[in-house]
């Protein structure tokens, strides 16, 4: 079963990139006011949706860890973190392009960008955290209490338009989009999803075994 999953879910994830992005790069319309700089969201929205998934994981499982001890959850929740600054990151760099070309500027303090940024860089704090602590047991509790701080921001993002406005649009929906766009949105909004289930499969083996690896070693015993 882990074999078919692992096999299936690259080409399940890589087939729907491709077909999404067929049918938002050249069979989507173009939008009305932004022209054709608006086929950034095929990337841009998935990108994001799955950063701020990545970083919903990262804080359960942080929360998991303080109340079972789990190990397990402490993999989990490091494989998330790097891969929703990952996903943050590239949904971050696109949405600044969009705005060059919406806006006329890379860059402005809105409140949702403002958010989301301080969320993104927030967790690579989080990384550093956790490559900077060797001790297991400290490394675990001090950065999983970060990342649950750091999940507040969050709901910030989610709702930053509606509660204080700003440039950026509010989040799109069936009846703010062409049927077209929001199918292909919804497409590529899968396959990044898919995509990112399969690479939290790979990174959180690579931070299990990294962590059973530390544990299996012996203490080291102090000089007389």
């Amino acid at each position: 079963m882990k074999r078919a999953i692992d096999f299936g879910l690259p080409l399940l994830a890589i087939a729907g990139i491709v077909v999404g992005e067929i049918m938002g790069l050249w069979i989507a319309p173009a939008e009305r006011h932004m022209g054709d700089v608006y086929r950034i969201i095929y990337v841009h929205v998935p990108a994001a949706w799955v950063a701020l998934l990545s970083f919903l994981i990262a804080a359960a499982a942080s929360f998991t860890f303080l109340f079972k001890t789990s190990w397990a959850a402490d993999a989990l929740a490091e494989a998330a973190g790097e891969l929703g600054v990952l996903f943050g990151t590239v949904a971050y760099i696109l949405g600044a392009i969009w705005g060059k070309g919406t806006w006329g500027v890379w860059w402005t303090p809105d409140p949702k960008l403002t958010a989301m940024a301080i969320l993104v860089f927030g967790f690579a704090g989080y990384i550093a955290l956790r490559n900077l602590t060797e001790e297991p047991e400290r490394r675990a509790a001090w950065s999983a209490v970060v990342a649950i701080i750091l999940a507040a921001g969050i709901p910030i993002v989610w709702f930053a338009v509606r509660w204080w406005g700003g440039l950026h649009q509010n989040q799109s929906t069936r009846d703010s989009m062409n049927a077209f766009m929001g199918a292909t949105l919804g497409i590529n909004v899968l396959a990044f999803t898919l995509l990112f289930v399969w690479f939290l499969r790979m990174r959180y083996r690579v931070a299990k075994a990294k962590i059973d690896e530390e544990l299996s070693e012996p203490p080291e015993q102090e000089l007389a």
